[in-house]
């Protein structure tokens, strides 16, 4: 069943405003695509760390399973637990260095073919010790040595993934891995139904600067028989990847997307203003090269958020949501989170970038992911699973912090996040084609639907059109376009629903970064919100719009929807447009408060909410692919 169908049919039985406004979704259905979600980042027990941290039985069939909307059997818990919607596309990503080699030992022994002597009589013995270490839930002691991070970020060199496997015979149980893996791919892949895309994660983390990025394909198992994943056990460079990428594509005709995620503990290295990882300038080839494969970045998943940080936005009242302030290392030093960090100021670099050497390597579209290592997608509030094997419990969410000294428990994860894909049909092609040109948007686990088109030729009243993707593409470009060289501010069509399973619209805001004398700039305009139409919510003195209430309560963990809107359309103009300014713009929507996962856990558990040290409600939203402009 094609979620957006089902849920529009919701939406307009819900109120007159949702079958006016959310026509206009179903009349692109077939002539502008279609809107589709999924999951670029899931991990199964393919991966070392997810087997390390207890899941041990959910496989890659698994997960396709879970993400079509079949009950599975929970790794950790042993539950049955099941999605709520169906996915309409999953991305397998698990992690290039060490592929599987943990899982085929403990499962098929290691290949005597692929061993020497002396490993021979070792590999019995390592065998033993880790399914002693496994058996005892000492997973993490292992964990914790594999996370021991190098003091220099800039000249880490690569190193294999300790998995406890002899080295001579992990790319051959690699290998096998692969190839099992991407047959099931092409198995579960049904084009127009469901969308299993290959991919796998490139996981650098040099002194713990986390660096990582899932990569995928349109290809089929045909194609990817003929390469092997591209690890961080080859180099911790990103270039290194691209390069790689440029030459598996031009040996094989396979096409790939490269995602950076968790840019938030970065270290202030995943979207650099001056100089790459290597410790030189940023020029204009690595920039376009950059450009090519890294076309998406996900800004919101289970380790939290990505979007912007409070102390980068101070003006912006929203952005201290889903925190993670947490390095992916034993011991880890005190958060400090840096502009290279995130989203919106890794957008503002870029236009620093492009000003001084003419090309922007951060013109990239948002998407989230889960990053679920259980091998279960879930991004739902009410139907989360934690990011472990072993954390999917409200027990062992309060104990979770085995593998990194004063770091996250199970409630400091987020249940987060999904892609949104506005694609022609749900097929590996057109997925990547939508990842290409960026007309994909991140939401942090509602289906919140929100089409965006910018441009001149958009104007007060288009809004109301019955087809706002034909009205859209006729004045403007969507959500991930250019504009370019304008004499007049753009207009910008916005049109949010609300998940029909989920909460109401609080607000639509626009996001706005430019620069101005060689210097970024931001600034958050509220666009559209609940209670505007009416007068009950109005500017306050400062210009704010006043927050929506929270209905939340503490002690049932439940809340209304008395407040809110089903959905919000505009079409907002720059006030501030300056032609000769270059600037992007994207569109934040907001629901009203909602209730956390660790505050239904607090309840399940009969303990005081602040006990999990956490937000008692939270304000789900989207984030769109920027528009940019330049002049």
């Amino acid at each position: 069943m094609k979620l957006t169908h089902r849920r529009i049919s919701t939406l307009c039985s819900v109120s007159i405003i949702a079958l006016t406004s959310l026509s206009a979704f179903a009349g692109t259905a077939t002539a502008q695509g279609q809107l589709l979600w999924g999951d670029t980042h899931l991990h199964s027990s393919n991966s070392t760390d997810a087997y390390l941290f207890g899941n041990m039985t959910a496989d890659p069939e698994t997960a396709y399973r879970f993400a079509k909307g079949l009950p599975v059997v929970h790794p950790g818990n042993r539950a049955r637990v099941q999605i709520d919607t169906p996915l309409d596309f999953l991305v397998v990503a698990d992690h290039a260095e060490g592929l599987g080699a943990l899982r085929y030992a403990m499962e098929r022994g290691v290949p005597p073919e692929d061993l020497g002597f002396f490993e021979s009589l070792a590999a019995p013995v390592v065998l033993w010790w880790l399914r002693g270490k496994l058996e005892r839930g000492e997973g993490l002691d292992i964990m914790r040595q594999a996370l021991t991070a190098q003091e220099n970020v800039r000249t880490a060199a690569a190193t294999p993934r300790d998995t406890g496997v002899p080295a001579s015979a992990a790319m051959a149980m690699a290998r096998t891995t692969w190839n099992d893996a991407i047959l099931l791919a092409d198995h579960h892949n049904a084009p127009g139904q469901f969308t299993a895309l290959i991919g796998w994660e490139w996981s650098s983390r040099p002194a713990g600067a986390n660096l990582h990025r899932v990569v995928f394909t349109s290809a089929d198992a045909s194609v990817a028989k003929n390469f092997m994943p591209f690890g961080s056990d080859q180099s911790n460079y990103p270039e290194d990847l691209w390069t790689w990428l440029d030459g598996t594509a031009a040996a094989t005709g396979a096409d790939f997307v490269a995602i950076p995620h968790n840019s938030n503990v970065s270290k202030g290295y995943m979207f650099p203003a001056e100089e790459r990882l290597r410790g030189t300038p940023i020029d204009a080839a690595w920039a376009k090269q950059r450009a090519k494969w890294e076309t998406v970045v996900e800004a919101t998943q289970i380790k939290g958020d990505s979007e912007t940080h409070p102390t980068l936005s101070p003006e912006d009242p929203f952005a201290d949501f889903e925190e993670f302030p947490f390095y992916l290392q034993p011991d880890s030093p005190a958060y400090d989170p840096k502009p290279a960090d995130y989203v919106r100021s890794g957008l503002l670099n870029g236009l620093a970038i492009e000003e001084r050497i003419g090309f922007n390597p951060y013109r990239f579209g948002l998407i989230g992911s889960t990053d679920s290592h259980g091998g279960v997608s879930s991004a739902e509030e009410p139907n989360f699973w934690g990011k472990f094997a072993m954390d999917s419990t409200p027990e062992s969410k309060q104990g979770l912090n085995g593998a990194l000294t004063n770091g996250p428990n199970g409630w400091t994860m987020s249940a987060s996040g999904l892609a949104a894909v506005w694609a022609e049909e749900n097929t590996r092609e057109a997925i990547l084609a939508a990842f290409k040109r960026r007309e994909v948007y991140a939401t942090t686990g509602s289906r919140i639907a929100v089409r965006v088109y910018g441009g001149a030729g958009i104007s007060a009243g288009n809004e109301l059109a019955a087809d706002i993707a034909a009205v859209g593409r006729a004045g403007g470009v969507p959500m991930g376009g250019e504009l370019r060289s304008l004499t007049i501010a753009p207009g910008f069509l916005i049109h949010a629903a609300k998940d029909p399973m989920s909460a109401h619209l609080d607000r639509v805001q626009m996001v706005k970064g430019w620069m101005e004398g060689g210097t970024p700039h931001e600034r958050v305009y509220d666009v559209a919100w609940a209670g505007q139409a009416t007068g009950k919510r109005k500017h306050d003195a400062l210009g704010g719009v006043p927050g929506v209430p929270d209905t939340v309560d503490p002690t049932t963990a439940r809340y209304t929807n008395e407040h809110g809107s089903t959905t919000l359309s505009a079409v907002w103009t720059d006030p501030d447009f300056d032609p000769s300014q270059r600037a992007f713009y994207y569109v934040r929507v907001l629901e009203v408060p909602t209730p956390r996962h660790s505050l239904r856990d607090a309840v399940a558990l009969g303990i005081d909410p602040t006990e999990t040290g956490r937000a008692l409600s939270i304000q789900e939203r989207a984030y769109t692919s920027p528009i940019h402009y330049r002049p």
